[in-house]
């Protein structure tokens, strides 16, 4: 009974925390979506134990626990993938920007060198006006 209200306690602390972060916007939506199931899960799975013993003994685990560690590995496989696939799209945009500034710093440096070798229109003023 003990393990069973801690686990409701950790459950409803990831919901919340989820959704505070999401609401100080800390946390982007696509990935709170995550969060929110894992909490749910949990909390669902806590509040009734037997869901979990039917479920692992309809797809043929002999012991509960078993299916229980194969749902977190393909969570963390899932969340490993995911993050993956972010840094992918990261790295590129990263080396898109660094290359539009890097053409951006070689027309500043063409303008600056050109600039500097047309010769002024006006003359340096003498202070004496005629």
């Amino acid at each position: 009974m003990v393990a069973q209200i801690f686990f409701v306690v950790i459950a409803l602390v990831i919901i919340l925390f989820v959704i505070s972060l999401l609401r100080s916007r800390r946390l982007r939506e696509k990935y709170a979506a995550l969060w929110v199931l894992v909490g749910t899960t949990v909390l669902i799975l806590t509040l009734a134990p037997s869901l979990l013993r039917i479920l692992a003994h309809f797809l043929g685990f002999q012991v509960p626990s078993n299916f229980l560690f194969l749902l977190a590995i393909l969570l963390l496989l899932g969340v490993s993938l995911h993050l993956s696939l972010e840094i992918s799209r990261l790295e590129d945009e990263t080396r898109v920007l660094a290359e539009h500034v890097a053409i951006l710093d070689l027309m500043m440096n063409e303008l600056n060198s050109s600039s500097s070798q047309t010769p002024d229109i006006n003359p340096p003023s003498t202070g004496r006006e005629s």
